[in-house]
């Protein structure tokens, strides 16, 4: 961030979408956390900071009469922790346009912070309304976008304010620059041998990013339910599990492309099955390709879990997005745990990890093993995109 922020005022996207309980205490602020060093910087420069964040689908669920529920979409749930964070005076403007919201802009003075109310109570948030951007736009003079998370989404906070404000005047905050970079550095001349390692329930949400894959690793990981599609792509036997049938076809044909690239494809050898799908279900591990009627694979099994972990180990770069497994239920989370230990014991022999995706990111978090791998992404499915190879619109509204 090479723009001098004294005495102006940066308006700042940052991605505060924040999980709350049934109090609205915040229950992970990994995401504040991630904004505070962009947020401090503006502040330490002399200047002062107007937030913008979305925070869920408010108008996707609304109450019975039809009104939006704004208690239970508000930021101002936030306002006491980001004080705390900041160390800083922060305010709020019930609105983020309108009255309320161009008083406190005018008001605010260098070194505070203002934080604007949740834009998705407003459709022209996600409809990209060039209006409504302006109205946004005209409360700052600079602006800063730290939300790598909604990157990939053309909306009118994230991507078409960047329009009302000249090249001098726009830039990106540190933990965007961190994103674009890590994730540029695990795709291109990254230092091989390169494992990527992907799970998840569906090959169709995956697909494209295990194709991008060829194009750089030398070995693909497949955990996840998607694994049994793949699986029956090469005739097994997979019992109850989940497989989808119209995408057999395209899962051979990736294992041709990765053959013809010389690009090692391993599946689980074994899986942890349940006879349901349930935390209470009976366990029982089976060879993949020899799993009975009745059984549904929900884990990679322990000697997947082995030769994955072996593969990770001896890589210098690894790209993991998505869970080997059910992880939500401790019977069927071993294999993720496994994958995300090789990955710290793999950063430690001086390998680039790169961690993305909720249930990938949630295991390193709860393993206390976030500070051991090189990066963890805030970003999911902007990542997700950004890992595929497409262009995200929040990116290209700074960067031209």
């Amino acid at each position: 961030m090479d723009i001098n922020f004294k005495d102006k005022k940066a308006l700042v996207r940052v991605d505060f979408n924040v999980p709350l309980d049934k109090e609205y205490k915040i229950t992970d602020d990994t995401r504040i956390r991630e904004a505070v060093p962009t947020i401090r910087y503006i502040l330490d420069q002399g200047g002062a900071a107007i937030l913008m964040s979305h925070l869920g689908r408010p108008l996707s669920k609304l109450n019975e009469d039809g009104t939006v529920n704004r208690e239970k979409f508000t930021l101002k749930h936030l306002v006491s922790h980001l004080r705390r964070k900041l160390k800083a005076r922060v305010h709020f403007a019930d609105d983020c346009v309108g009255k309320s919201a161009v008083k406190k802009a005018a008001a605010l003075k260098p070194g505070e912070v203002l934080l604007l109310e949740n834009t998705r109570f407003y459709p022209e948030e996600e409809k990209g309304d060039a209006e409504f951007a302006g109205k946004l736009a005209a409360l700052g003079d600079i602006y800063v976008n730290d939300a790598f998370g909604t990157a990939h989404r053309a909306h009118a906070s994230t991507t078409i304010v960047a329009n009302y404000f000249d090249k001098q005047h726009k830039t990106f905050g540190f933990l965007m620059e961190r994103e674009i970079g890590n994730a540029s550095r695990a795709m291109k001349n990254p230092e091989k041998p390169v494992t990527c390692v992907t799970g998840g329930s569906k090959v169709s949400d995956k697909i494209l990013l295990l194709e991008k894959f060829l194009d750089y690793a030398d070995n693909i990981l497949i955990g996840g339910a998607m694994a049994y599609t793949f699986m029956m792509a090469k005739r097994g036997q997979v019992g109850n599990s989940l497989v989808e049938a119209d995408k057999i076809k395209i899962a051979k044909e990736f294992l041709k492309k990765a053959k013809a690239a010389g690009v090692k494809v391993l599946l689980p050898r074994d899986s942890v099955c349940g006879d349901k799908f349930a935390a209470d279900a009976s366990v029982q591990v089976f060879p993949s390709n020899a799993i009975p009627d009745g059984w549904m694979g929900l884990d990679i099994g322990p000697s997947a879990a082995k030769a994955f972990a072996r593969t990770i180990r001896a890589s210098k770069t690894v790209i993991w997005n998505g869970p080997m497994g059910v992880f939500e239920m401790p019977a069927f989370a071993e294999g993720t745990k496994v994958v995300a230990k090789a990955c710290a014991s793999a950063t430690r022999k001086g390998a680039f990890t790169m961690v993305g995706g909720g249930d990938s990111v949630a295991a390193v978090n709860q393993l206390k093993l976030a500070k051991k791998v090189s990066f963890v992404s805030t970003g999911g499915g902007a990542m997700l995109e950004f890992l595929e190879g497409k262009e995200l619109p929040g990116i290209k509204a700074i960067t031209g």
